[in-house]
């Protein structure tokens, strides 16, 4: 039989939570109803999300996680952060909820991929549905592997302090030798990963550092991260 059609169904604990933010991302509710049991079901063209309450739930324990598949990542993403950052004023880089920028993921073909963390703490795994023909890449340098391997526990496991330290690591080895866009990559991520970890004055730290690289080559999207990482600082105690 074809056309078959899997809905998630994700734990939450508010419904209403979760209908202001994936509101935000241009999603509508079909179904709502808080008795006898709190549920919600919303859609964004085909992509469709089911949640049910639990008022003693703790998003930050939440086990609850999905895979998308998409003709288009990037635009995807670009359609949500646009969305994000009319509702929230920022893009949301750090706590829950959150997202992460879509990046290649080593551990799923080199296929690029972004997340959702949600107000119910589901991670929202988007990825390419096809990652279509591709020409031979030149080989990477040692900071852009660190990248890749910290991306993969930052991105893919949640790990943000052990991706830290291996990029921290690779940082102070690397950091004289490496190509100025791998350099503008790491200290991007890195600085993202800071902010994940409650260390604004590291971000800010490492966003100085990254506006200091010279900028021949630089991806137009990491340039942009810059902005919306600085975007999500925490105003500057004057004392």
């Amino acid at each position: 039989m074809a056309h078959e059609k899997t809905v998630p169904l994700l734990p939450c604990r508010s419904v209403d939570e979760i209908v202001e933010f994936y509101g935000a991302l241009g999603f509508v509710r079909t179904y709502y109803q808080v008795r006898p049991n709190p549920y919600v079901s919303l859609k964004r063209e085909d992509l469709q999300l089911g949640f049910f309450g639990m008022a003693d739930f703790k998003p930050e324990d939440s086990y609850g996680s999905c895979l998308v598949l998409v003709p288009d990542t990037g635009a995807l993403y670009a359609a949500f952060a646009e969305g994000m950052r009319a509702a929230y004023g920022k893009l949301l880089v750090s706590g829950i909820p959150r997202m992460t920028r879509p990046r290649k993921r080593k551990n799923s073909g080199d296929t690029a991929g972004f997340t959702i963390v949600d107000p119910g703490g589901n991670w929202i795994r988007i990825f390419a549905a096809s990652a279509g023909p591709s020409e031979p890449e030149p080989a990477a340098g040692k900071l852009a592997t660190t990248l890749q391997n910290a991306v993969v526990l930052g991105d893919s496991k949640g790990d943000h302090l052990q991706a830290a330290r291996i990029l921290d690591t690779a940082l102070r080895r690397e950091q004289d030798t490496a190509s100025p866009a791998d350099l503008l990559e790491a200290l991007a991520y890195r600085a993202e990963l800071a902010l994940r970890a409650e260390d604004p004055a590291r971000a800010r730290d490492l966003l100085a550092q990254a506006r200091e690289v010279p900028l021949s080559d630089a991806n137009p999207e990491t340039l942009a991260s810059l902005d919306d990482l600085a975007a999500a600082l925490p105003p500057v105690d004057p004392a």
